[in-house]
């Protein structure tokens, strides 16, 4: 049965181009869960874009000369380009700078707000003394009230956990400049957090055994001390408060993680609506089949295991103080949020002003899209932190991905090509060879059940173990020895075909562009799996602005099984499906660190 699966990716913020530790969180890995779930045959839905609004794009583009808009305008192209440059297959990928997104915004604000979830409070907002501008609560630093973690933010500890706001800060600064900030009195709108405790707490249990522990956890840990959330800031670049009295102040908008989190339904909106079915949306957020799986690094889980949900309980009606649905009408709840933990480079954070970062066009300048996916499959901070270091992706390149993988595809096809310019068709079989192809067809359900959960290092290992096998049996059938025996040399080589074709379903989420290569090798037709591609679009509702989207056609020939192998299907000598490293690509990239 074909369910409708949403998948929620998070937002790249339009301030710089992304690295490589950012697309390790978010991009890869709901790449992979969203081919799989296509090969699966189910109806999947992958949405995300730029976040642009809040102080940080304004800080940059002060920085750079340029205003806001510009400044998102050239990041947003800039991202986009490079995941499409990653092979992220997104039905769309937009931004919040659209004339749909603000409308969205702002119906859901007004939800919230007529069911009395949202109210207006005087509150101490942060200045920053040399500009008179406000300062975010993520741009202020400072030491935790609570547990005394030096390097807490405005909003949140990342070491305890506990929401805060900038002024409980113990010696507060600012991240721009290391000024000590003012604070002052503001009226601001407040999300009533505490009234969604009880459904809040309901809700994450029913996730026991479901979500990845350290997920789970980190959103459990902070029912104990909700406090009401300020949804809006003294700004001037957002989405307007949709209210008499607030929509025309020039320095109040809404707050950009309000913003941002209700870009997954706006994206979905504005991708119904390019479809030619308005309502068409409704499938994966009121379809109480349909699932939402939503991406992101450990940093978002706050907002996206309490604050979003929160949003959709106030919006739907289900907080302490009841209500109705609005206008959209009732929006389902995530079904899982898939969070992974934080890569480091070489030992240390990523820093772009300290050179200890490598972005992802320079990567994909250099070496292979699909060499960068693997590393993050097998490799990344899937459930805990983890180190990428050049050694290690040398090593795994070269070893893996080279030596075993395109060593099978190469001496296979290789073999079969000279010796009969055709796939060979099999003849008896033995146990050897038997064994080796229900070995193949064994690890489909095993993968699957990785890629279904989320757990991408163990389905791919479980691929490579089939690879491994495989190479082994070739090793030990020797077909290259038998040239008095051809009719053995076509049954191994069949074999030895069936498990490529079948290694290559495997591994397509995870390589989706060598997979392609392989399907065209073994003489296949048509597109393997569909590639993302970017399309000029002009805004729905606002005439004679356009701007860049990533979309695509998916509905290749890949499907999840495997499928038999027709003997007498041409074959040419294959091309190399990797390219070996130099072992001093670790030192020239050393070299480009920062010290």
């Amino acid at each position: 049965m074909s369910h409708h699966i949403l998948t929620a990716v998070a937002w790249p913020y339009a301030n710089g181009p992304r690295h490589i530790g950012h697309v390790s969180g978010f991009g890869v890995p709901s790449d992979i869960f969203s081919r799989y779930q296509r090969m699966a045959g189910n109806k999947v839905l992958m949405v995300s874009g730029t976040d642009e609004h809040g102080t940080p794009i304004q800080v940059q583009a002060d920085k750079e000369g340029v205003t806001a808009r510009e400044l998102a305008d050239r990041y947003n192209r800039v991202i986009a380009e490079d995941l499409r440059g990653l092979g992220l297959s997104y039905d769309l990928f937009t931004r919040t700078t659209t004339a749909n997104h603000y409308a969205v915004v702002q119906e859901i604000f007004k939800g919230l707000y007529d069911n009395g979830y949202i109210f207006p409070r005087t509150t101490m907002g942060a200045i920053s003394p040399s500009t008179g501008r406000t300062l975010p609560d993520r741009y202020i630093e400072g030491t935790c009230p609570i547990c005394h973690f030096d390097g807490a933010r405005g909003d949140q500890c990342d070491n305890c956990g506990n929401q805060l706001d900038p002024i409980q800060l113990i010696n507060p600064v600012s991240r721009i400049n290391g000024e000590t900030p003012i604070f002052v009195e503001t009226e601001h709108f407040m999300l009533d957090l505490p009234a969604f405790a009880e459904v809040l707490g309901s809700w994450l249990q029913s996730k026991q055994g479901e979500w990845r522990p350290n997920v789970l956890k980190f959103a459990l840990n902070l029912l104990g001390d909700l406090q009401p959330r300020a949804m809006s800031r003294d700004l001037d670049w957002g989405v307007p408060i949709p209210l008499d009295g607030w929509r025309d102040q020039p320095n109040k908008r809404l707050y950009v993680w309000f913003d941002a989190v209700v870009g997954y339904l706006s994206a979905t909106i504005e991708w119904a609506r390019r479809s030619g079915d308005p309502d068409a949306w409704r499938q994966w957020w009121q379809n109480p089949d349909a699932r939402g799986y939503y991406f992101m690094g450990k940093d978002n889980i706050v907002f996206h295991a309490e604050i979003w949900p929160a949003l959709l309980f106030g919006y739907n009606g289900q907080g302490a103080r009841d209500g109705r649905p609005g206008s959209l009408g009732e929006l389902s709840l995530p079904s899982e949020v898939v969070s992974s933990e934080f890569l480091t480079m070489e030992g240390r954070k990523f820093s772009s002003s300290r050179q200890v970062v490598i972005y992802v066009r320079d990567f994909l300048a250099r070496y292979d899209a699909d060499a960068l996916r693997y590393y993050i499959a097998v490799a990344g901070p899937e459930t805990q932190d983890t180190d990428f270091t050049w050694s290690e992706f040398l090593n795994r390149n070269n070893g893996e991905l080279v030596a075993a993988w395109g060593n099978l595809v190469n001496r296979s096809i290789s073999m079969a090509a000279k010796n009969f310019g055709a796939i060979p068709e099999a003849g008896d079989l033995t146990d050897a060879d038997r064994a080796m192809l229900e070995r193949s067809r064994a690890a489909f359900p095993r993968v699957a059940a990785g890629f279904e959960r989320s757990r991408f290092k163990n389905a791919t290992n479980e691929a490579f173990d089939v690879i491994r096998e495989a190479n082994k049996y070739l090793a030990e059938q020797e077909p290259w020895k038998r040239k008095d025996d051809p009719e053995r040399v076509k049954s191994i080589l069949h074999v030895a075909l069936q498990v490529v074709d079948d290694a290559k379903t495997l591994l397509t989420p995870v390589l989706p562009a060598s997979s392609d290569k392989v399907h065209a090798m073994l003489g296949g037709e048509g597109a393997w799996s569909g590639m993302p591609e970017i399309q000029e679009v002009e805004d729905l509702d606002e005439p004679g602005r356009s701007y860049p989207i990533i979309t695509g056609s998916y509905d290749g020939t890949a499907r999840w099984e495997s499928t038999p192998i027709r003997a007498g299907v041409p074959l040419a000598p294959p091309t190399p499906l990797f390219s070996k490293l130099d072992p001093k690509i670790v030192d020239e990239e050393l070299a480009r660190l920062g010290g």
